[in-house]
């Protein structure tokens, strides 16, 4: 057994402090070596204890925790998870924590919540086993091509992520046109952040960028997001393909699941689709892109060493399921090359 991870709570609530070390220290894998109340005692707390991994409040006195991470990532970079506010603008905060390089997230909890902080044990003990390496500066982003030079041809992207999605997203959809192929996505994310991110993503990518709504058709030149929390995203529909959110049980232990849009992918689209899976913790999504290789779909997976967590790309590329590889700043331009029309006709 590897040694646990070792864990600095960093909150301004003495109350959110001792509720986040009760449940990381109830996992015997996780050892909180010590709390700060703010970024001057975080930051002196970093330099005594050297943690593994860093949980922060974004909203504290004397220095805000984005400033705080920004700090953190430039001076001594390690893996941060950020712990916010279930509203809308701790949601825009959080999603640009983990632009800045924050490992994941979390929400607090509402009052009477049954299972307070979710999976925080595991995404802590999955940010002390990453081998990411923070230091390394972000590429740029080459602009998109044209609308005029690239012909979009019949077929549905599917893309599924998890922890790292958001820079992994920003990087894949920044590639695209204005008249991209109609785009999919299911990416685990608390319920209050979804409608954040689509619009985030909106502002940073040529493509209309929203999140689904029951019945939307699918349309060229538009990505449309899976709401996070309560339903499924599925599309369906032969002659006129639509989004759909369907109420079932969580799959894989999320709702929405990845495995649940691939599926039905697999089904509607079959060859005239592309299935992509990304960054990671846990096996969602693996065995519905599976399904849609089979059908005939072309696939591809995050390579291990651009993975924040390489982990449902790891189990899709083990189950066969992965037809290429390719490191994250391919991926967009490969999405391209297999969903643009030949130039005898629409594919």
């Amino acid at each position: 057994m590897s040694a646990p991870a070792r864990v600095l709570v960093v909150d301004d609530s003495p109350t959110m402090r001792g509720l986040i070390t009760a449940v990381l220290s109830a996992d015997p894998e996780v050892n909180v070596i010590g709390q700060a109340g703010d970024a001057l005692e975080a930051r002196e707390a970093i330099k005594r204890l050297n943690p593994d991994v860093l949980t922060l409040d974004i909203e504290m006195p004397n220095m805000n925790g984005l400033d705080f991470l920004e700090k953190i990532m430039t001076l001594r970079p390690m893996p941060v998870i950020m712990v916010s506010t279930m509203t809308h603008r701790g949601a825009e905060a959080t999603l640009a924590a983990l632009e800045i390089g924050a490992f994941d997230c979390v929400g607090k909890p509402a009052p009477g919540e049954l299972r307070p902080f979710g999976d925080l044990a595991e995404k802590v003990k999955a940010a002390a086993r990453t081998q990411r390496q923070y230091s390394q500066p972000v590429a740029a982003v080459a602009p998109p091509p044209s609308v005029a030079d690239f012909r979009v041809g019949r077929k549905i992207v599917a893309i599924g992520s998890s922890t790292g999605g958001v820079e992994a997203l920003i990087a894949v959809l920044q590639k695209f046109p204005a008249n991209c192929p109609p785009t999919v996505i299911t990416q685990h994310m608390p319920p209050t952040f979804t409608k954040s991110f689509a619009e985030r993503l909106n502002r940073l990518c040529a493509p209309v960028v929203q999140e689904a709504t029951d019945g939307a058709r699918l349309e060229i030149g538009k990505i449309y997001l899976a709401p996070g929390g309560e339903r499924h995203l599925q599309v369906s529909g032969a002659s006129a393909p639509c989004c759909r959110l369907i109420d079932r049980a969580p799959v894989n232990g999320h709702r929405p699941s990845v495995d649940v849009l691939f599926d039905s992918v697999a089904e509607l689209a079959g060859r005239n689709a592309v299935g992509v899976i990304l960054t990671g913790m846990g096996r969602d999504g693996a065995a519905g892109l599976l399904k849609m290789r089979h059908a005939g779909a072309r696939t591809l997976g995050q390579n291990e060493k651009t993975c924040v967590v390489y982990g449902m790309p790891r189990v899709a590329h083990e189950l066969g399921a992965v037809e290429q590889q390719l490191p994250l700043s391919a991926i967009g331009e490969e999405i391209l090359k297999m969903t643009a029309a030949r130039k005898e006709g629409t594919e």
